[in-house]
């Protein structure tokens, strides 16, 4: 079982898999709309827009757990994102990402450690997790790293299929 076999709701709340999604390169991010951090989407839609037809997506997974700052039902969200960021990668359910009820998806992501070694909870929104086309979780990526960081384009691109 890979992190690509579990079931999620996309935002409209319609059944969805990520496994949907195999055979892509995919960046999970843990999304808020009343966050510091929330013009991330900006840089997220330009990673969509560049690299979509090279067989990759961004996935994004709104979350209240940190201050608040996802308040928003999925109307709302969808709504925010769509005309404030122009946002038109796959949107889904609002999810918990640590504690008691967090999403299956994100026990798996949460086992796997960033560059300086650490794993665990989910720091703060925006914190981002590629996965191969494979459906192996190869890079975590903190809340600071920005959408454009150089690091994170590259593993993109290593791990476009083809």
């Amino acid at each position: 079982m890979t992190v690509l076999d579990h079931s999620i709701h996309t935002l409209q709340g319609a059944d969805a898999s990520l496994n949907d999604y195999k055979g892509k390169a995919l960046l999970v991010v843990n999304v808020a709309s009343k966050c510091g951090l929330t013009p991330q989407y900006t840089g997220l839609e330009q990673l969509q827009k560049d690299y979509a037809d090279r067989g990759f997506s961004v996935l994004g997974f709104p979350c209240n757990q940190f201050g608040g700052q996802e308040p928003g039902n999925a109307a709302e969200i969808e709504t925010f994102c769509s005309t404030t960021y122009g946002v038109t990668f796959p949107m889904f359910e609002k999810v918990d990402v640590n504690g008691d009820g967090r999403h299956p998806i994100y026990s798996d992501l949460t086992q796997v450690a960033d560059a300086e070694g650490t794993a665990g909870d989910i720091r703060w929104n925006f914190e981002k997790f590629l996965i191969s086309p494979a459906g192996e979780i190869v890079g975590r990526y903190g809340p600071q790293t920005a959408p454009d960081d150089a690091k994170l384009i590259a593993d993109i691109e290593s791990n476009l299929p083809g």
